[in-house]
């Protein structure tokens, strides 16, 4: 078995955006260093001045350089059959499988990461970037952020490992060793810890910073499908730079995970969260009675003097409101405003009262129903929900329909000390999350604390 020590420098951080300037192939047998290969190349785009001054290649130096087209073949032939080996591999490697693909080739070698392995196999080191460990294990960079320089030194490092042991390099390609997906720098052992339960996570860098929260209702299951396939890809290749660590609070709901969630992005503004953002325009659920008495809903942007029942930030998401309420209390589609002409009762829950088949008392009785509930959600509540075992249940206090206090409670407990529940920032936020999740609350969780 033959091992291809790559390293490549690029005009960009993105294999769609950045070109690559250089690449070195260091062949490798497992015991020594056979062959070695490298050349500069035109990018075909310009190189920034901050990557000029990271590794002196400018544009003057690969303007008659070849293009990844004109050294591919050469490329694929010194690297197929060989496992592809690099240092924080998912970089090099999504750029050159990148530049493959754009020349109709698919490029899928097994790979090996020696961040990852140097973990394994040399632990307890305080960094494990190419420039400290190499300083540490006595090895010399004769080029640093060369592509040459750095393979060669990422090829003697290797050697070394496969000396001290060859047994986990080898492990690790067997393509169902469960760690492929893996950042780097994430130890296989934390990623076994995760638990299949639902919460909040946190992915923290090597100095502890929280980089990115997120909410799941299977956290393990969520943080590998950050690593794996290809939605968000620039994201993905972000956080498997940096994250070396991973923590977590155990929720007990989705409905409180998304609140939690919320507290925390607001807290922490984690680097890779997107920042929250309202919409200026608000679209309000307005209320009325027609001619023959029927209580009727309109939705409509909100307006100065109107009061509108409730308030959303969308219209999708006032209409996405208003069909649950129909559905819940049997109202009318046509009177809601959904629809211009009669309901059909047979795939409708309308009862008739669009065509008079219901009298308005009966029906605005119902409505009446709807509209108590959203005005209980407006007071301040408390909601008695699931928590995160069945031995205690979780308290949450919303006061205008914002959160603003939780407490996780053993199962039964009625009379609660203030000093118990946590007291959080009231974020505007958690009152859209709490009218998305209002409707799948049973009436006896939902306690009415002020008018």
């Amino acid at each position: 078995m033959q091992f291809a020590v790559v390293d490549i420098e690029t005009a960009g951080g993105r294999p769609q955006q950045g070109g690559i300037t250089e690449i070195a192939v260091v062949i490798h047998d497992g015991n020594q260093i056979i062959d070695s290969y490298e050349t500069l190349l035109n990018p075909e785009t310009n190189i920034p001045t901050y990557i000029t001054g990271l590794t002196g290649i400018d544009q003057a130096m690969v303007s008659s350089a070849p293009t990844f087209a004109e050294i591919a073949e050469e490329l694929w032939e010194l690297l197929e059959g060989r496992v592809f080996v690099a240092h924080q591999v998912n970089f090099d490697f999504g750029f050159i499988k990148e530049a493959f693909a754009r020349l109709g080739k698919d490029f899928s070698p097994q790979k090996l990461c020696t961040v990852r392995l140097s973990r394994k196999i040399f632990p307890g080191y305080r960094s494990y970037s190419l420039g400290r460990i190499c300083e540490t294990r006595g090895i010399p960079i004769l080029a640093r952020h060369r592509a040459m320089g750095d393979a060669r030194a990422t090829a003697i490092l290797f050697g070394q490992m496969m000396e001290e042991n060859s047994d986990v390099i080898f492990h690790s390609l067997k393509r169902n060793s469960g760690e492929r997906f893996l950042p780097p720098n994430f130890p296989k052992e934390k990623y076994q810890q995760i638990p299949e339960q639902c919460g909040v996570y946190y992915m923290l860098n090597e100095k502890g910073k929280t980089i990115y929260v997120g909410k799941a209702i299977n956290i393990k299951e969520r943080f590998k499908n950050h690593f794996s396939g290809n939605s968000l890809p620039s994201l993905k290749e972000a956080l498997k730079a940096e994250v070396v660590d991973l923590k977590w609070e155990l929720c007990g709901s989705e409905f409180f995970a998304l609140l939690f969630e919320t507290l925390e992005i607001k807290r922490l503004w984690p680097k890779y969260n997107s920042a929250m953002k309202r919409p200026k325009t608000l679209w309000g659920l307005f209320q009325f009675e027609d001619g023959l008495g029927f209580q009727r809903f309109q939705i409509a942007q909100v307006r100065k003097g109107l009061l509108p029942v409730e308030t959303f930030f969308s219209r999708d998401e006032a209409v996405t409101f208003l069909r649950q309420g129909i559905q819940n209390h049997e109202l009318c589609e046509k009177l809601c405003g959904l629809r211009k002409v009669s309901c059909n009762t047979e795939d409708s829950p309308c009862l008739g009262a669009c065509h008079s088949a219901e009298p308005a008392e009966v029906y605005n009785s119902r409505l009446q129903d709807f509209v108590s509930k959203i005005k209980d959600t407006q007071k301040e509540i408390l909601l008695k929900l699931e928590g995160r075992s069945e031995e205690e249940q979780l308290h949450c206090v919303f006061d205008r329909g914002i959160l603003s206090k939780y407490a996780f409670v053993p199962q039964g407990e009625e009379k609660m000390d203030a000093k118990e529940f946590v007291t959080v920032p009231q974020i505007p936020e958690t009152f859209y999350i709490l009218r998305q999740f209002i409707h799948r609350i049973a009436p006896t969780q939902i306690q009415v604390l002020a008018s």
